[in-house]
């Protein structure tokens, strides 16, 4: 077998057997498939496309390329859940312990930000001694104590993805459905979860623009769960506008912990208690009706706040997570005040974001530091009037210097009108193994 053969095939729009999608995955992580052989098939596949056996064999074989997860000794069903990333998405923050807390088991591998979308690993990171590096026996271990673990991805998961991602980005293939499926469900398959839940965002924020492709993506990586074997759901949701009111490390966890409390904004709770209720959905836990009223059961009755503290608790936080001690507060809070009166007809949520990372929430590479106090508290988002000179946003950061650029593209952000918006659902649509349900 030769991947020049493989290269050609592809780019004729021929079909790729198992075996041929086998022999370049294990050449990539060998060595013995040249860099510029491997992009020339990104080209080809990007071009082509990749049908769904293609794709799940990608997958598959993406997600054996390194270590995988056995979660077997954990008792219950394991739901996973993903999302393909937005600005001021925290939703595992309070999707995990209200999920833990009835009854369905949360062993959860999160990764870091990079850009303008924030990580899991690093809003956790903001708690005061928080560990986010468990071996695995502390890993299983938490799960079967406390039903919840959220602990960083390890360095071998999927490492062929990681190769095909890093030329990806050099090559202008990014943007191909089915390689953007395989790379997301191939570290999801090797995380050993039973059964996931996708999170795809879709809008100004989100890597998906337009609602279509993102249900292209969701119908894709849906695809490819249950060809794998393990039964998978998405949901649509927006991403025009940010989600919540905070963006940046710490700031975003006070919001996840009142939005346990009850609290907090309503986009950010329907958006996690509709994933939460998917999630007890897979875990059998009775039909979505039924899931939900366990959802709302659970902020009531406060367990679902509960299990965030043992959470924090068992992985060394300090401090309880609601207690002002647990977190750094920003030296520096500046205003940002309306230009001008009117509606703020949208948001460029991507700005929003970039914004943020200016200020020291964000990476803009792996290694980058970060200020876990920095980021923006949103007062006025889109479809609200605002007069002139009124508040709109918080900055936060350490560094005064920092401010101008970060409010200049604040300010670009927001797009205020005479004209009031035309709204539309938070919950887009719903994909599973039967077809797609919009909303």
């Amino acid at each position: 077998m030769r991947i020049t053969d493989i290269i050609g095939k592809k780019r004729d729009g021929k079909e790729l057997s198992t075996e041929e999608i086998n022999f370049f995955t294990e050449g990539i992580c060998s060595g013995s498939i040249y860099e510029y052989q491997a992009s020339a098939l990104l080209m080809a596949i990007c071009i082509r496309g990749l049908n769904s056996r293609e794709t799940a064999d990608l997958t598959a074989a993406m997600a054996r390329s390194g270590e995988t997860i056995d979660l077997s000794e954990i008792p219950g069903i394991k739901v996973d859940k993903h999302s393909t990333g937005g600005v001021g998405d925290k939703t595992t923050l309070v999707v995990g312990p209200i999920v833990a807390a009835c009854g369905v088991p949360v062993a959860k591998m999160s990764g870091r930000g990079l850009g303008h979308t924030g990580g899991t690993i690093d809003k956790l990171e903001s708690i005061k001694g928080f560990r986010t590096s468990l071996s695995r026996e502390e890993f299983i271990r938490n799960v079967k104590e406390i039903g919840i673990a959220i602990s960083g991805q390890t360095g071998n998961l999927a490492p062929a993805d990681k190769i095909l991602y890093s030329l990806r980005d050099v090559t202008a293939t990014i943007s191909s459905i089915p390689l953007i499926a395989s790379s997301v469900m191939s570290k999801k398959l090797a995380s050993g979860a039973d059964r996931i839940v996708l999170d795809v965002k879709t809008g100004s924020g989100a890597f998906m623009k337009t609602l279509e492709d993102s249900i292209e993506l969701a119908g894709e990586m849906v695809s490819i769960g249950e060809l794998t074997g393990k039964k998978t759901v998405a949901v649509v949701t927006d991403m025009d506008t940010p989600l919540g009111n905070c963006i940046g490390n710490a700031l975003e966890v006070k919001e996840a912990i009142e939005v346990l409390k009850g609290n907090g904004p309503d986009d950010l709770k329907t958006v996690c208690f509709e994933l939460a209720a998917r999630m007890l959905e897979l875990g059998g836990k009775g039909d979505i009706a039924a899931c939900r009223e366990l959802v709302e059961k659970s902020i009531n009755n406060g367990s679902a706040l509960k299990k965030f503290g043992e959470l924090a608790e068992k992985q060394g936080a300090v401090y309880e997570p609601w207690d002002k001690r647990a977190m750094q507060e920003a030296i520096v809070r500046h205003p940002v005040t309306a230009p001008h009166e009117g509606y703020i007809y949208c948001m460029k949520s991507e700005l929003v974001g970039k914004a943020s990372m200016l200020l020291g929430a964000g990476r803009e590479t792996k290694d980058g530091k970060l200020d876990h106090s920095a980021g923006i508290i949103l007062y006025k988002k889109t479809g609200e009037y605002v007069k002139k000179g009124e508040i709109i946003a918080e900055l936060h950061t350490s560094s005064r210097h920092l401010l101008p650029e970060a409010e200049a593209m604040l300010v670009q952000a927001y797009d205020i009108s005479s004209e009031a918006p035309q709204t539309r659902p938070l919950i887009l649509a719903y994909v599973d193994s039967s077809g797609v349900v919009r909303y």
